[in-house]
């Protein structure tokens, strides 16, 4: 793209009465927010918690199971002979690898999102307990002054 154009495609979007605008919706499309439309609820992030840990719990039951039966199988079919027996145990690695990396980051989500509530909890607390404070030496002072 050549100089000169760049500059006219500046001027006519300059004069264009249609702007760009982000994370908002325009006025006559009925939004009145510029937050965006992202939110997430202490219930919405409370159930992603829970589906996590419940993910962790069932899937540590099952994937267990599974492991144990291929292993057992990959034992046995290996000690006939077959090479299929060798590939299976390589598969029952895999698989316990893959296992701890999904159940780690399930932990993750669900201990994440524990310690983030507690967290917003006890920040809370503190920042009513500072606004009451507050509160409490705007009344002492006016109290002083005989208002």
């Amino acid at each position: 793209m050549a100089w000169d154009e760049w500059e006219q495609l500046k001027s006519e979007a300059q004069q264009s009465k249609t702007k760009l605008q982000l994370n908002q919706y325009l006025a006559d499309q009925g939004g009145s927010s510029t937050q965006g439309d992202l939110v997430a609820s202490q219930k919405d992030l409370a159930a992603v918690g829970k589906a996590a840990h419940d993910l962790f719990t069932d899937f540590t039951a099952y994937s267990g199971h599974a492991r144990v039966a291929s292993e057992a199988a990959a034992g046995g079919l290996k000690g006939e002979g077959f090479a299929l027996g060798g590939a299976l145990e390589h598969v029952t690695e895999r698989w316990s690898q893959q296992t701890r990396t999904l159940l780690d980051a399930c932990a993750h989500i669900s201990n994440h999102l524990r310690f983030t509530k507690n967290q917003h909890a006890a920040d809370e607390s503190y920042i009513a307990g500072a606004v009451s404070s507050i509160a409490l030496l705007d009344e002492g002072f006016d109290d002083r002054k005989g208002h």
